[in-house]
């Protein structure tokens, strides 16, 4: 059975992004990704500052896993990153989740399609914006979106500035179809923060009054980040 590069394992918590936000699951984060954004709040994916910590585990490691941490409290896992879809190995994760009546998530950039994503029952797709300093491409990410369940996918962007919002009315106008969501970005990303949340309602504030102002982004949904709400910057909830 092929291995799963897994740094995290944790839950039962809440979703705090997507179409999702504050579904409560269980999280496997997997370790790699091939961008390098520069306001990434998981850079210990893919910067080698945990390395040693990945774990290879097989899909039943998994599964062992989430049932010593969440016991019978979960009917749902979120699988995060970096980027999951790197990683063909997760066919037989997602396989043994159906088996078990699991739901499942995902959040990806849509730069790789894997078959597997086909099974996703909560699929995140997001486009990364100007401020991630991260070139989409999107024909590949054309290429991804039709590829995947149509029922299944979400899109979100994240917002830093203006020029991130002028890049999510272009995805939203790209895809008119898929349910579209902007979230409100983390710029503060040091273990502790003075007056975090704060300072979080008041960009999410500015956010919700751009797209009030907005003639052509009327179908969309304006989120916060809830989970750094709640937990500033703490990993592992």
């Amino acid at each position: 059975m092929s291995k799963i590069p897994v740094l995290e394992i944790f839950g039962p918590t809440i979703q705090g992004e997507g179409r999702v936000i504050g579904r409560k699951t269980m999280f496997v984060r997997t370790a790699g990704c091939d961008f390098r954004c520069s306001w990434c709040d998981s850079k210990f994916t893919w910067d080698g500052s945990m390395k040693e910590e990945i774990q290879m585990m097989t899909a039943d490691d998994i599964f062992e896993s989430l049932q010593r941490i969440g016991d019978a409290r979960f009917d749902h896992v979120t699988i995060s990153g970096g980027n999951p879809a790197l990683i063909a190995g997760l066919q037989s994760f997602i396989d043994l989740c159906e088996s078990k009546q699991i739901k499942t998530a995902l959040e990806t950039q849509g730069s790789f399609f894997k078959p597997w994503m086909r099974q996703i029952d909560d699929l995140t797709i997001s486009p990364k914006p100007p401020s991630s300093g991260m070139k989409q491409n999107l024909d590949i990410l054309d290429d991804v979106i039709r590829q995947c369940v149509q029922e299944s996918i979400n899109l979100k962007v994240v917002i830093f500035d203006e020029q991130d919002y002028e890049f999510a009315k272009i995805i939203h106008h790209r895809y008119p179809k898929i349910p579209f969501y902007l979230q409100v970005g983390n710029p503060y990303l040091e273990d502790e923060v003075d007056a975090h949340t704060s300072k979080l309602l008041s960009r999410y504030e500015n956010l919700v009054q751009m797209v009030m102002d907005s003639s052509d982004m009327n179908d969309v949904y304006v989120l916060p980040q809830l989970h750094t709400l709640l937990w500033s910057n703490q990993k592992g909830v």
